[in-house]
């Protein structure tokens, strides 16, 4: 488990409904406010695009998919919605962070999360019920815990949401190929070392490693090696069988953009 240096106020919880148009109203929160977005209605495979809209107030911060060595991952459950069959949430290119009591993986401006809705029967009615749990923090951190609900085909026209939700996901880190994107060299049961590529310059990358599913990494150490761009992380927990899931995700940022990645469970 991962130590939490920041102070906390205490929970803000609240429901917060819109159930006639594509997206909710805001939740207001200590320093920030949040709502969900979708495009209106699902694709022919039953993809419904959205994002979660963080709306940051100036000098707050937020986190990324894995903080690091303190923090509240931005969390969201479907899971009593209706025709809902999953809800994928992703994550712009990330930034690092030294507070001097931590280091850690975030935003420190408003940010938006987009998410790919699986709906489960075409034609059936649609609602999303979405718990959202997130921290936002200045020198302190306050954990938001807010209930966003909607039915997105009521409003499936609205072209400023669908607008606000592809630019979203434009915002997000190219995919991985083998000429950038990370790859592992070595490993053993206390650290892992990895080599990032690019077109661009290595020299000053950054590298994100999310833990989770029972894993937890230092933060990567940068080394440049033999010509190649190394990173290196101490494995502080992992668990005793490999998880079902995809696998640890990444991402690589470099001056030719972002990109990211899924590597495979160690």
């Amino acid at each position: 488990m991962k130590k939490t240096t920041v102070a906390v106020l205490g929970f803000l919880v609240a429901t917060t409904g819109n159930a006639f148009a594509s997206s909710t109203q805001w939740f207001e929160a200590q320093g920030g406010r949040v709502r969900l977005v979708t495009t209106g209605e699902p694709d022919a495979e039953g993809r419904l695009k959205g994002m979660l809209d963080i709306h940051l107030d100036k000098g707050w911060k937020t986190y990324w998919r894995d903080p690091g060595e303190a923090g509240v991952p931005p969390q969201l459950d479907t899971s009593t919605s209706t025709n809902v069959t999953a809800a994928e949430l992703n994550f712009p290119a990330p930034q690092r962070h030294d507070d001097g009591y931590s280091v850690w993986a975030g935003y420190n401006s408003s940010v938006a999360l987009p998410i790919i809705f699986h709906v489960g029967a075409q034609g059936k009615p649609v609602l999303i019920n979405a718990d959202v749990f997130l921290g936002i923090c200045e020198t302190i951190c306050i954990p938001v815990h807010t209930k966003l609900s909607l039915d997105p085909t009521s409003a499936p026209t609205d072209a400023a949401d669908a607008s606000s939700v592809a630019a979203a996901f434009d915002a997000l880190p190219m995919a991985a190929s083998p000429n950038f994107g990370v790859t592992i060299v070595s490993q053993d049961d206390k650290a892992i070392v990895f080599e990032a590529k690019s077109p661009g310059d290595t020299a000053k990358a950054e590298f994100f490693l999310a833990g989770g599913e029972g894993y937890s990494f230092t933060t990567p150490k940068l080394e440049q090696k033999d010509g190649k761009t190394l990173f290196s992380v101490e494995v502080l927990d992992r668990p005793t069988a490999k998880p079902a899931d995809s696998g640890l995700h990444y991402t690589l940022v470099t001056d030719k953009g972002a990109v990211s990645g899924v590597l495979p469970y160690l």
